[in-house]
């Protein structure tokens, strides 16, 4: 056998299906034996490859292991001269595997090889190639010292970045995306270190093989995409927590003395630093804009005050301080919420959205203002004329915050699709795109053929040509008619903003593809669309818990008069806190295949009990929520004991 490879899955099934599928294309003319070990996901993925790839060798854990000992179950069980830690989220060209093989055997000083790799738009990597992660490399990094002098001999050394991109070098740690080893190696200095639950084993792997005497190489001489990689979730604390843990992990095992001592003061310091700072981030990503509205609504409001009881008060004088202390921020903030109702807080910033809630708390205010005392009336033309100065402001904030973006033409922001295919691949990802409801104001057919077929707008050799003329934004390649060296050289070599390029795996009802490693990226599947996966219907289901929960305190003595009033009164304040939500799947916040959810005080399986639909209940709530189904569920629970 001439090479294992081992991939280690955690709920990414999609992407675990076009990286089994590339593996296949790079095992032809080779020996190759796929393992697939499975960390008790519930998406699907050991359905997924029992359906599809039953020639994958599968261990289905029962628990989430880790990533370390995941990869020890498989490669203790292989039989491959060579073994690959391959990540899931990954896709090799179809000559990887042979290049590799071939560097490896005419190199045999060489314990372990990674291979250049470039994210879903076409960006190089630095995590390619890596410099052992001493104190003082550490504190560089840290620093920021490696971030302003990238290039740097002295600073740059925890990426390596002063070292050309395309030429091979020995360097210090590989990543874990892709380690090519000999298993001989493996077998002189053990098995990857399952202290590590995740991150920094292959840190320390990359390390041992250097002590043993063998090298450790960046080799260029073939590109693999990594989609999504660690940086998923870098901005959370829990992030850095486990990654400098890690590190200190690393330290203790590996230095001595001072040196040692050292390390574990700064990786310290490092961690209480980060997870402060990845605080901030994530608050103020989520404050920043709401901030930014209300001050400058509010703003706006007083200007406007303070010029007409100047200039147009039927009768002179001032308003008191309370309309500008109390009313005025009133009429902002529920302006602001019913912006926030409408959506226009969710990613990506809608003008639309935005402008209908604003238009929407308008007019409630216009209406509610004929019903305040006599005394709260000070001018009804104020609120008018500042709702609608306030949703400009709403707008321009968006225009800032999405760097420009929202007010571009509908020419620029609709998506215009270009399938680079063959005839018969073309029809079935055009019948996929269709099935998944993707709203596109054009699809073209760049053809494989040369001469181009009629109905083709373009053959491959003008796809740069026709990118620019008729400013596609979402171009997907075939992955059974085009090679993936074809594809990461046009990812690589075509920057243009707004494009996203993906990938149509064959055999597949999914099309994969992400513009940074930073982010998750769009997903196009025929998979069922549950409306609990969507920002307004969570949010509404948010708001149904609070808003229930704030009647039962209100409303707390004639609530004492329902069945399961007990349960009810309990579990308030955990509901208003945000640790249960009053519906939700019984006692666990996820179900295979379904979004995920706190723990519900009661199931939405109850609606269903004793009908047809009993087995289906979970899935046909999530599939079909909405707020009546809740108030529905949740006036059955009181009525009845559950």
């Amino acid at each position: 056998m001439d090479l294992s490879v081992v991939i280690v899955n955690y709920n990414v099934k999609h992407f675990l299906e076009q990286v089994l599928l590339s593996v296949e294309k790079a095992s032809r003319g080779l020996k190759v034996e796929t393992w697939v070990v499975d960390n008790n996901s519930v998406d699907g993925s050991v359905d997924m490859l029992r359906v599809k790839f039953p020639d994958v060798k599968l261990i289905a854990n029962t628990e989430n292991t880790g990533f370390s000992k995941a990869n020890n179950q498989a490669i203790r069980q292989s039989s491959g001269e060579f073994i690959l830690l391959l990540n899931p989220d990954t896709v090799v060209q179809e000559d990887t595997f042979h290049q590799c093989l071939a560097y490896m055997r005419s190199n045999p000083s060489v314990g372990g090889l990674g291979v250049r790799m470039i994210d879903g738009k076409g960006r190089f990597l630095p995590e390619s190639k890596r410099g052992l992660p001493s104190p003082k490399v550490a504190l560089y990094k840290m620093s920021g010292l490696s971030t302003l002098f990238p290039k740097s001999r002295e600073f740059g050394r925890y990426h390596l970045k002063y070292l050309p991109e395309f030429e091979t070098h020995e360097i210090d740690v590989l990543a874990g995306a892709f380690m090519m080893m000999p298993k001989r190696v493996l077998d002189e200095i053990g098995l990857l270190d399952e202290r590590f639950f995740m991150y920094g084993e292959d840190i320390d792997l990359s390390y041992r093989i250097t002590l043993a005497g063998y090298k450790n190489v960046y080799f260029p001489g073939t590109t693999i995409i990594h989609y999504k990689g660690e940086s998923t979730k870098k901005g959370s604390a829990n992030y850095v927590k486990v990654f400098y843990n890690a590190m200190v992990l690393f330290a203790q095992k590996h230095y001595s003395g001072p040196m040692a001592g050292s390390f574990a003061r700064i990786i310290s310091v490092a961690i209480y630093v980060r997870a402060l700072m990845a605080l901030v981030h994530r608050l103020g990503k989520r404050v920043a804009l709401p901030l930014v509205d209300f001050f400058s609504a509010l703003v706006a409001f007083s200007f406007l005050a303070n010029y007409w009881e100047i200039n147009h008060k039927f009768v002179r004088g001032y308003y008191p301080d309370a309309y500008y202390g109390l009313h005025l921020p009133a009429y902002t903030l529920v302006l602001m919420a019913f912006v926030y109702l409408s959506g226009g807080y969710d990613r990506p910033l809608s003008f639309r959205r935005t402008l209908r809630g604003a238009a929407a708390g308008a007019l409630v205010l216009l209406a509610l203002y004929g019903l305040l005392p006599k005394d709260w009336q000070f001018s009804r033309a104020i609120l008018g004329l500042g709702s609608m100065f306030a949703a400009a402001i709403f707008e321009i904030s968006r225009f800032v915050f999405s760097r420009g973006q929202l007010f571009s033409s509908r020419m620029d922001t609709a998506r215009k699709i270009a399938i680079v295919a063959g005839e018969e691949e073309c029809t079935r990802i055009r019948n996929l795109l269709l099935q998944s409801h993707i709203d596109a104001d054009a699809m073209h057919w760049v053809s494989v053929q040369e001469p181009k077929p009629l109905g083709a707008i373009a053959g491959l050799s003008q796809l740069s040509e026709l990118v620019e003329v008729h400013r596609i934004n979402t171009l997907i390649f075939s992955g059974k008619d085009v090679g993936s060296d074809r594809i990461m050289a046009f990812m690589t070599s075509s920057h243009r903003r707004g494009l996203q390029v993906k990938i149509a795996p064959e055999r597949s009802n999914a099309i994969i593809g992400s513009d940074s490693k930073d982010e998750p990226g769009e997903l196009f599947t025929v998979d069922v669309r549950h409306r609990l996966s969507e920002p307004q219907h969570r949010r509404n289901k948010r708001i149904m818990d609070v808003a229930f929960s704030l009647l039962g305190l209100l409303l707390l003595p004639l609530l004492l008069c329902f069945k399961n009033a007990r349960t009810t009164i309990r579990y308030i304040p955990l509901v208003l806190l945000g640790g249960r939500t009053w519906v939700g799947y019984g006692q666990h916040t996820s179900a295979p295949d379904l979004p995920q959810l706190k723990p519900g005080v009661w199931s939405a399986a109850g609606k269903f009990a004793g009908t047809t639909f009993e087995n289906d209940a979970l899935f046909l709530y999530a599939r079909d929520y909405s707020v009546y189904l809740d108030v529905e569920l949740i006036w059955n629970a009181l009525r009845w004991n559950q």
